[in-house]
């Protein structure tokens, strides 16, 4: 047992970084558990260790009298003058007891509390080693796969998890292949020990890839605000800047791309959008569309929720593949995002229209007083026109197609669409 020992001692202290002293500690005090039931009637028991040989003595305090009267806690003067010479009556002196079969029953008895021991000081030495060092990017080496598709990570000295939700699907790793990620978090386990979370999916991944690539990120000239991912398929991040003259998009982008190009390379080839930032929703929105023009947009506070119009060609882009571009601008903006396509828009506004037309308020028979967006002078030359055309109360604008209306002088498309939508709006 004595050479385990030592070799106990030398390889935890050389493979885990834990001190031979630490390990003595524990061991000492788990078998005193051990030697406690092994040496009956004793009072106190204690248990040192020979750091460099592995031997195991096992102490009884005993007192000094002249007379024995209980042998397991008393020892006679002459005997304890054997051991110390300068003793005296009434004082206590350490006597060795060990049992001659102590060194295979106690460490027996002891392996549980010794495992525990042991793991609880490897779990000190990782939380002192690892703790300061969450959301650092950590090189290691793919050593195995448990339960399935959660690979285990050499990292030296310590072995790290990588969960399968914490990289992206589309990644496949092999044992002994290299891997780069970022420590997540040092999580307690069941068993007492402490365990070492990577992750490769969380945005924070990429956060510390592009500081690691833009050192105006890393002196504070450029902040990244929002990270939002759909880890393997698409980043989109917003950036601002602390000095005016830097362009945030720029600096993160590099020349010639050539600084995204890297995070792109680590993130194998997913898609990165990096967008200007703003407090605005709506203006972030229209950052991270364009160049995607939004027709038309509405705020709707109590529902949380933007309803955008574009034009039918750009609206797949503005969905994305399986919904995933407005599933992560509604994340990055904070409302969800209702599209339209601006066909089906102008379906909806003509039938809207015309129920409004067909109904029986009598306001509708009311000429029209204005245009939001013209002045008044404007709005009198081209009133005119609408007049001459039979065309000035709202019912008859109303069952107007806007197409002939921007035929009227003074009208064009758009303008004719701001009275159409005006008088609906009024009237809703």
């Amino acid at each position: 047992m004595n050479k385990d020992l030592i070799a106990v001692f030398e390889y935890l202290e050389r493979e885990k970084g834990i001190k031979r002293q630490l390990v003595i500690d524990a061991i000492e005090e788990s078998l005193c558990a051990a030697a406690r039931k092994s040496v009956t009637g004793a009072s106190s028991i204690t248990v040192k260790i020979n750091s460099k040989t592995g031997d195991i003595d096992v102490f009884c305090e005993k007192e000094i009298v002249d007379e024995v009267e209980v042998a397991s806690q008393e020892i006679l003067l002459e005997d304890a003058r054997e051991i110390d010479p300068d003793c005296e009556i009434g004082q206590f002196i350490d006597i060795v007891v060990t049992p001659k079969d102590f060194g295979r029953i106690a460490a027996q008895k002891a392996r549980q509390i010794i495992t525990q021991k042991l793991r609880g000081a490897e779990r000190d030495v990782i939380y002192e080693e690892y703790r300061h060092r969450i959301n650092e990017l950590i090189s290691g080496t793919v050593k195995r796969f448990v339960r399935e598709a959660n690979i285990i990570v050499d990292l030296g000295k310590v072995e790290a998890m990588m969960p399968m939700r914490q990289y992206p699907k589309t990644e496949k790793y092999h044992v002994g292949e290299k891997v780069l990620a970022v420590l997540l978090q040092v999580n307690d386990t069941e068993n007492g020990g402490a365990e070492v979370i990577l992750s490769r999916s969380h945005p924070e991944f990429v956060k510390q890839l592009m500081i690691q690539e833009v050192p105006e990120i890393s002196d504070g000239t450029v902040i990244i605000d929002k990270i939002v991912r759909d880890a393997g398929y698409r980043t989109k991040l917003t950036v601002r800047s602390t000095d005016p003259k830097v362009d945030p998009v720029g600096a993160c982008v590099g020349m010639r791309g050539s600084r995204v190009k890297n995070v792109v390379r680590e993130l194998h080839n997913e898609k990165i959008d990096i967008i200007p930032f703003s407090q605005d929703p709506v203006e972030l929105l229209q950052n991270a569309l364009s160049p995607i023009e939004i027709r038309k947009i509405n705020v709707n506070q109590d529902d949380n929720t933007i309803s955008i119009v574009v034009e039918d060609d750009d609206f797949a882009a503005v969905i994305g593949k399986k919904g995933m571009n407005a599933r992560l601008n509604s994340q990055l903006i904070g409302y969800e995002i209702d599209a339209q396509r601006m066909s089906d828009y102008n379906r909806a506004s003509v039938i809207q229209r015309n129920e409004l037309a067909l109904s029986d308020d009598p306001e509708l028979d009311e000429p029209i007083t204005g245009i939001e967006g013209v002045n008044n002078l404007i709005f009198e030359h081209i009133f005119e026109h609408l007049v001459a055309q039979g065309l000035h109360t709202k019912r008859a604008l109303l069952t107007t197609p806007k197409e002939q209306l921007a035929k009227i002088p003074g009208i064009s498309l758009d303008m004719a669409d701001r009275i159409l939508e005006q008088i609906r709006k009024q009237r809703k």
